[in-house]
C-alpha cells in the first residue's frame, strides 16, 4: 500500500512540475525543419473556416489565430492548404483548446486528430479572443528555431 501511495505522490509532483513549466511559458520545441517555412494555413480539425458545419467556437479560434499571426508578422497567412508550408490545426472546446502544427506537404493533417503532428499544445481557454496563450507558445517556439 505504501508503494502505491509513494508512486501516486511522485506522479503528482511530476505533473505539478510539468504544469508549472508550461504555465511559465516554456513551450515544447518545434522541429528545425520548419525554420524556412513562410506560409501558414489555419484550419480546424472539423473543417476550414468557411465550412458551414464547423462549430462557431472553432471558426472563432481560426480567426483569433489568423489575426495573431498577421499581427506577429513572421509568417504569412494563406487561405488554401496547397499554398502553405505549415498547417496550424485548432480545436476549441469548453474543456480544452488545441493548437497543432503539421507539415503542409505531408498530407497528414487531413486525417484529423489521429494524424501525426509535429508540435502540439493544449490548454483550457487557450484560443480565446484577446491574448491567445497557445499561439503565444507557438510564437516563442518559432522564435527559438529561427533565431
Amino acid at each position: 500500500m505504501r508503494k502505491v501511495i509513494l508512486v501516486a505522490v511522485i506522479l503528482l509532483l511530476a505533473l505539478t512540475v510539468l504544469t508549472t513549466a508550461a504555465a511559465a511559458g516554456n513551450p515544447p520545441q518545434l522541429p528545425r525543419t520548419l525554420s524556412n517555412a513562410r506560409f501558414v494555413y489555419v484550419t480546424a480539425y472539423d473543417g476550414d473556416q468557411f465550412d458551414s458545419r464547423l462549430l462557431p467556437e472553432d471558426r472563432a479560434a481560426i480567426a483569433h489565430v489568423q489575426d495573431g499571426i498577421e499581427k506577429w508578422g513572421k509568417l504569412i497567412v494563406v487561405y488554401r492548404p496547397e499554398d502553405a508550408d505549415v498547417i496550424l490545426a485548432v480545436q476549441s472546446r469548453p474543456s480544452e483548446d488545441v493548437l497543432a502544427v503539421y507539415d503542409a506537404h505531408s498530407g497528414d493533417w487531413r486525417s484529423g486528430a489521429s494524424s501525426t503532428y509535429l508540435w502540439r499544445v493544449m490548454a483550457r481557454g487557450g484560443l480565446q479572443k484577446g491574448e491567445v496563450p497557445l499561439l503565444s507558445q507557438f510564437q516563442k517556439a518559432w522564435d527559438n528555431i529561427t533565431n
